[in-house]
């Protein structure tokens, strides 16, 4: 509606009604129209209207330019026209618009709620590669009156695609999401269904696969059916990847947006070494393995590097178990006797140096200097149950020592040196009947863990019950290690009863730290006998493998065994419980007293079916997960120690018998209650 009111004296119909009025004179027209506005100015200044501008014009992901043609437009698609004001409504459904040479598109248009920016959706879908125009015509207006100089763009919408109706590899489904394993590796067959019949011309160009397999190419008498076969086997438990390539086009000339996706092969059952004895493959593993300890050790210290790649960083826990391996080395004849005290006395000299904190090692320390290395913030202090590994390794080769040999009765008189000076009772934080793991003289007792069953820590209770200087009394192993009996399980998992722990047993490094010098034959208390307990948890954790209840690649009754070791992620805990699908060797192989026959079988798969990925310089790599692709690269002292010297009990005793000939042990053992 037009304002008529006498006050507005500039608006439009004040000229309209003096243009009627019946005194009006033609001849004055021309005067009057140049008082008229002069006047309307003087009264009210006029502000101009402006200019539109578009910001964006988009459709999807795709903006319009106006230098070039936009291309690959969505036939389904809308087009957001994006101004600096607010427009017209009305001007806008008159004079905004989608052509296709002189035909007009039939659009619904929807506004913003700030009214800056218009939707046009074509009643229905547009033609396939075909030119339109977007024009913006110069009638637009502005809801504010502002003008529009008008505007075209002009776009090509998409070609017509080829559809992937389907594609399987050995007849799984192949799509995405789905990512099929245990492919066999010798025999491929991908199967893929076009919705359109392919161009036939150097087809095979157009796929392939990473890493490159040799294959062969089939097309169906449809030309929409191809068949791809591999030529040569494939790497087992390997990642490999199907690209089919966009730039494949339709006899019709439509294109193929592209695929990707990947398969991970089964197992090459084929044995990848020459068969030897059990025996040989027994000398075999432990002549490698010992490699670590004695070949791969600190030059400075002789300690164990905490893994193959830590530079200077040496374990004291590690560097314990391969106290043990070095008893081992020389019976096996791996080096000599000389060699053997050699070593020894440098690894005893650098322990009497090194930081310690009353008389607690710490976890990790510099090989060279024998400072700390902290292991976490607050860590960087005594570290109580890897003191208890390296109090066990010490024992251990003590007694294997003689003292009638000057030399050797030297490092005897060293390691009790060294045993006299752990204050175990230090670490019952003001006497209380329980142990903790880490004291910091920067951070107290802020790490606030105690040392409870049932995990790998018995054996810092035995050794705390062996001091002569600082022991601790049974009370803090009843009342703290056993948690007054909580440590009892009772119940039967896969059908095996479990008579201490968690659940399904834990990891299986549970059954191995503390008794690579402790015997568990015929050992009980009054919470388990630990022969059952040992053997039980082992046969849980392969029958976990054996029925694989998650469906992992790679788990049968010859690959089993979860531990703590590397995974694809980094490091973890693997149990029943919490398995994602890695084996680490050292668990089958380190229960090898427990379970003769099923670790026997365990390395023989790793040796001989899996060697050629799994074995290395220092023996068996620490961990693999054939859900994964993934294979480790890595050593590790706490790993590989195991080994070694439970292979060794498995086979004579000799550690066991070497501990457990030390009078302090048995007195300990009598002192918490075990039977024998």
């Amino acid at each position: 509606m037009f304002n008529t009111g006498e006050g507005d004296a500039c608006h439009p119909p004040c000229f309209f009604k003096l243009f009627n009025m019946k005194n009006f004179q033609w001849v004055l027209l021309p005067t009057f129209l140049i008082l008229f506005f002069v006047s309307c100015k003087k009264d009210k200044p006029e502000t101009p209207s402006g200019t539109l501008q578009i910001s964006t014009v988009k459709s999807g992901n795709s903006s319009f330019n106006l230098s070039d043609t936009t291309k690959n437009i969505s036939i389904n698609a809308s087009i957001t026209i994006a101004f600096s004001n607010a427009i017209d409504v009305a001007s806008a459904m008159q004079h905004i618009s989608i052509r296709k040479a002189d035909q007009i598109i039939p659009t619904t248009q929807s506004l913003s709620e700030d009214g800056k920016e218009i939707t046009l959706t074509p009643g229905t879908a547009l033609e396939f590669n075909e030119v339109y125009v977007l024009a913006v015509a110069p009638q637009l207006r502005g809801l504010a009156g502002e003008s529009f100089p008008g505007i075209e763009f002009i776009f090509f919408t998409e070609k017509p695609a080829i559809e992937l109706v389907s594609i399987t590899v050995n007849g799984l489904d192949f799509r995405q999401p789905h990512r099929p394993k245990d492919i066999k590796y010798d025999s491929i067959v991908v199967r893929i269904n076009f919705s359109d019949a392919v161009k036939e011309d150097q087809l095979k160009q157009y796929f392939s696969f990473t890493p490159n397999i040799d294959f062969t190419l089939s097309l169906s008498g449809d030309k929409k059916t191809i068949e791809l076969k591999n030529t040569a086997p494939l790497d087992y438990y390997r990642r490999h990847f199907l690209i089919i390539s966009s730039s494949l086009q339709a006899n019709t000339g439509a294109t193929f947006s592209g695929f990707s996706n990947q398969f991970i092969t089964g197992l090459n059952p084929t044995p990848k070494f020459p068969l030897i004895d059990d025996e040989a493959l027994l000398d075999l593993v432990q002549a490698q393995t010992f490699r670590y300890f004695y070949d791969f050790a600190h030059p400075v210290s002789g300690m164990a590097r905490e893994r193959n790649n830590s530079g200077d960083i040496v374990t004291v826990g590690g560097s314990g178990f391969g106290l043990m391996a070095i008893p081992i080395g020389v019976e096996r004849g791996f080096i000599t006797r000389e060699q053997g005290v050699a070593h020894l006395d440098k690894v005893t000299n650098f322990l009497s140096t090194a930081d310690r904190f009353h008389g607690v090692w710490p976890h990790w320390m510099n090989g060279n200097t024998g400072k700390v290395h902290p292991f976490s913030t607050f860590d960087n202090g005594g570290d109580l149950v890897e003191t208890s590994f390296m109090a066990a390794g010490l024992i251990t080769v003590r007694q294997y020592l003689d003292p009638a040999q000057a030399q050797e009765l030297t490092i005897i008189n060293r390691i009790n040196q060294l045993l006299e000076a752990i204050e175990w009772d230090w670490y019952t934080r003001g006497g209380q009947d329980v142990l903790y793991w880490h004291w910091s003289p920067n951070h107290g007792w802020a790490m606030n863990m105690q040392v409870r069953g049932y995990n790998e820590a018995l054996i810092t209770y035995v050794m705390a019950a062996t001091s002569s200087t600082f022991p601790i009394q049974a009370p803090v192993y009843h009342k703290g290690w056993a948690n007054n009996g909580s440590i009892i399980n009772g119940s039967s998992f896969y059908g095996i009863p479990l008579p201490v722990g968690f659940d399904y047993g834990g990891p299986l490094f549970f059954s191995h730290y503390s008794f690579l010098g402790l015997n568990p034959t015929n050992l009980s208390d009054q919470y388990a006998n630990y022969w059952t307990q040992n053997v039980n948890h082992s046969l849980i954790n392969r029958q976990h493998s054996v029925i694989n209840p998650r469906g992992h690649l790679g788990y049968s009754a010859d690959s089993w065994g979860l531990t703590a070791s590397d995974e694809p992620s980094g490091y973890g805990v693997h149990e029943p419980t919490r398995d994602n699908g890695t084996i680490s060797p050292t668990a089958a192989l380190s229960s090898m007293p427990y379970t003769p026959y099923e670790s026997m079988q365990a390395m023989r798969h790793f040796y001989y079916v899996l060697g050629d990925k799994l074995w290395g310089e220092y023996g068996f790599k620490d961990a693999f997960n054939p859900n994964e692709a993934w294979w480790a690269s890595s050593y590790l002292a706490i790993d590989q120690g195991p080994i070694i010297v439970m292979i060794e009990n498995h086979r004579t005793g000799l550690c066991w018998n070497l501990f457990m000939s030390a009078p302090e042990v048995t007195e300990a053992l009598n002192k918490l209650g075990f039977s024998r």
